[in-house]
């Protein structure tokens, strides 16, 4: 009987774990993660997406954080600091994503 219990809540977990892996995007390390961003940044410079001052706000904002990487990396990456800068990455990139698509006199 208690092989039976085990055997269930050990299935029941593993059911509730499948879906978080399923939405979790595939894992970038920081390096692909800035060449995705800034090619992002300058295709919005190219098809007029980003006005001049907001290309110019975001890549201000790029620039600090390859600064922060380089500051942490310093006395080596630790697992809190490449949270951080996953998080900060993260809204960059919304940051971006907004500035692309928020229709003020943009070409289109």
């Amino acid at each position: 009987m208690n092989k039976i219990t085990l055997a269930l809540a050990g299935l029941g977990f593993a059911a509730a774990a499948i879906p978080a892996t399923a939405n979790a995007a595939p894992w970038q390390n920081i390096n692909q993660r800035q060449a995705n961003l800034y090619q992002r940044i300058d295709q919005g410079v190219r098809s007029g997406t980003l006005d001049r001052r907001e290309a110019a706000q975001v890549k201000t904002q790029f620039r600090g954080l390859l600064n922060l990487e380089s500051r942490y990396r310093r006395g080596g990456l630790t697992n809190w600091e490449r949270s951080d800068l996953n998080r900060r990455y993260d809204m960059l990139s919304q940051r971006v994503r907004f500035e692309k698509h928020d229709r003020r006199g943009h070409r289109r």
